[in-house]
């Protein structure tokens, strides 16, 4: 199906169409198109919600920061792994470093930036829609309506995610309105939660119209399972600018009340059979091929165009030079934790997908080293085209998935229910069950569930599970903060790290050296000997292998896992880091409005 073309809606915006939603952010007194017949109109409105997502596309917003930069570093994800603390102004932002002045960051077309135009945007089509439109009579209307009220969400709930609280910017702007200080996020978190309660049912669910054919429009199943994320978010633990990690002490975010509207909102979504769950690996490489029917895994997608977006740039293995599946000579700014491969269950389907020891370098596939792997979820090989241009590849960006709305129902079912019940029980196997080979599912799946018998049991399971599901998908450290467990996954890193450094512990039975041979294809390596547990040098020495074996954990004498790596995953507390700083500009340009909290 065509993606969506953002850059042709772009210009959309500077000829007219949708010139008024853009008058009060530019101070603009006119506009090219009445408000009366821009939002009365479906065709005209839906341009007009076309223009939120061009907020998401610009260079500077997710595209290029807050994508990339955004969820890392986790228990499983690290940027570049081993150069923080350089001053890399980059690696200072994931690695629990940021100041008010990086350079990533700190430009008035930055995230900060585009998410508030992109929800004064949502505002003013949500506001000229109710006054002007007949939503209430015309289902097309209704369902631009929801959507807009849902990208409204999406983006606050990334701000929230990033900075805490906020300004509360529900209504256009106004010359009053134009400085606003920060909204404690408890009353974000509430009006967020209604307004998808309303805009589900506004828009229809996957594949019921022409609209919700594509995951690139938003459907019902999306918006509830949204709902589901934000709900047990708010009811969550988090830093607090008094100070220290607490839940919400509002009554109306209570545990018991939001777990309960997340497992209903996933249970509607399950019982609504409009999404499937598939094959693990068909998702991505689906993701990457840019289809994009709904009913599938994914449930929404940021939409890029195909010159547009760094989802491979950024996530996917890396291509050292131009091949024949990229013009372009990048990727892997995103890897996992080096000890990630050697923690998953060895046969569990999704590590070998996830965890790529290799890159291509002159056209063929190259080992590297126990401190370099790759996301495989996103490739440049399981693209449809070869993108050009000097960092875009156009793939969209998976916001949600089926598997996390089985996986939230299951942990919602626990809490409320003081232990596992059937039903999350059952939610729980779907989604471990597509891990793991036939042979193996009574072992690996029937009876470890049946194991957890408690609720911290099943709990932690789940948190584990979390981690093996959604590796590189920048899921985890959202997770880890409301779980209360950010700082603590975060030093077992770091003491998982050393270990492997040195092949102690739970590592002492890995070799030093990696032994392999290619394909006849002569770019394909394939009969890998040395990464499994157990694997040892003397027997991959006698294997025969005519390409040279790979020092994988030491090499001249010295460690190949550097300190630099292992101490540098995280500079300061991540408890005390758990949010970005507002950047300087904004800061300056708020008369006097904006400060900076958590130690900043």
């Amino acid at each position: 199906m065509k993606k969506i073309n953002l850059y042709i809606l772009s210009l959309l915006l500077f000829t007219g169409i949708l010139i008024s939603c853009n008058d009060m952010l530019d101070g603009g007194t006119g506009s090219s198109i009445d408000d009366a017949t821009l939002y009365s109109s479906e065709i005209l409105a839906e341009q007009a919600m076309y223009g939120i997502l061009i907020s998401f596309a610009e260079t500077n917003s997710y595209r290029g920061r807050y994508i990339p930069y955004y969820g890392i570093n986790t228990d499983s994800e690290t940027y570049s792994g081993y150069n923080q603390g350089t001053g890399d102004r980059r690696s200072r932002l994931t690695g629990y470093d940021a100041t008010p002045d990086n350079q990533e960051m700190n430009v008035n077309t930055g995230p900060w930036a585009k998410m508030y135009e992109g929800i004064e945007r949502a505002n003013l089509c949500i506001d000229g829609i109710r006054t002007h439109g007949d939503w209430e009579n015309n289902e097309a209307l209704a369902q631009i309506l929801g959507e807009c009220i849902t990208l409204r969400a999406v983006l606050y709930a990334d701000l929230l995610k990033a900075w805490g609280d906020v300004p509360y910017r529900f209504e256009p702007l106004t010359t009053e309105t134009m400085y606003l200080a920060k909204t404690d996020r408890d009353e974000i978190y509430k009006k967020l939660i209604d307004d998808l309660e309303e805009a589900a049912g506004l828009v229809a669910w996957p594949n019921a119209t022409s609209t919700t054919t594509t995951v690139e429009r938003i459907n019902k199943a999306f918006v509830k399972a949204l709902r589901a994320r934000l709900c047990l978010a708010a009811a969550g633990y988090g830093q607090r600018p008094e100070g220290g990690r607490r839940r919400s002490n509002d009554a109306d975010l209570s545990v018991d009340k939001m777990y309960a509207i997340a497992l209903q909102e996933c249970r509607d979504i399950i019982n609504s059979q409009t999404c499937t769950l598939g094959d693990f690996e068909t998702t991505f490489k689906e993701l990457s091929g840019e289809v994009n029917t709904a009913g599938r895994e994914s449930l929404w997608e940021i939409p890029f165009a195909p010159g547009r977006g760094r989802v491979v740039y950024t996530y996917g293995i890396k291509h050292n030079t131009v091949d024949k599946y990229t013009s372009i000579a990048q990727g892997g700014g995103v890897r996992p934790t080096a000890n990630l491969f050697y923690d998953y269950d060895s046969k569990d389907i999704r590590r070998d997908i996830t965890c790529i020891p290799y890159y291509w370098n002159n056209g063929k596939q190259e080992l590297r080293s126990v401190k370099e792997w790759y996301f495989g979820k996103y490739r440049y090989e399981w693209m449809s085209r070869v993108p050009s241009g000097d960092s875009d590849d156009g793939v969209n960006w998976q916001y949600m998935r089926y598997a996390d709305v089985l996986l939230m129902a299951a942990e919602a079912g626990n809490e409320l229910n003081g232990g596992p019940t059937d039903e999350a029980k059952e939610y729980f196997r779907m989604v471990r069950a597509r891990a793991f080979h036939a042979a193996d599912q009574t072992e690996k799946v029937t009876d470890y569930i049946n194991s957890l018998t408690t609720k911290d049991d099943f709990f932690y399971a789940l948190t584990e599970e979390r981690k093996w599901e959604f590796a590189g998908e920048a899921v985890r450290k959202q997770d880890l903060i409301r779980w209360n467990m950010l700082g603590e996954k975060m030093k077992e890193t770091k003491e998982r790290l050393s270990d492997l450094q040195k092949r102690e512990g739970e590592y002492s039975d890995l070799a030093n050296k990696v032994y392999y041979e290619y394909a006849e294809d002569g770019e394909t390596l394939i009969n890998i000997y040395g990464l499994e547990r157990g694997e040892t040098d003397e027997t991959g020495a006698t294997l025969g292998y005519t390409a040279e074996p790979k020092n994988w954990f030491i090499s001249s004498n010295e460690y190949v896992l550097s300190d630099d790596y292992v101490d540098n995953l995280y500079i300061n507390d991540p408890d005390e880091r758990q949010f970005w700083p507002i950047f300087a500009t904004f800061i300056n340009a708020s008369n006097g409005m904006l400060k900076n909290d958590y130690g900043y």
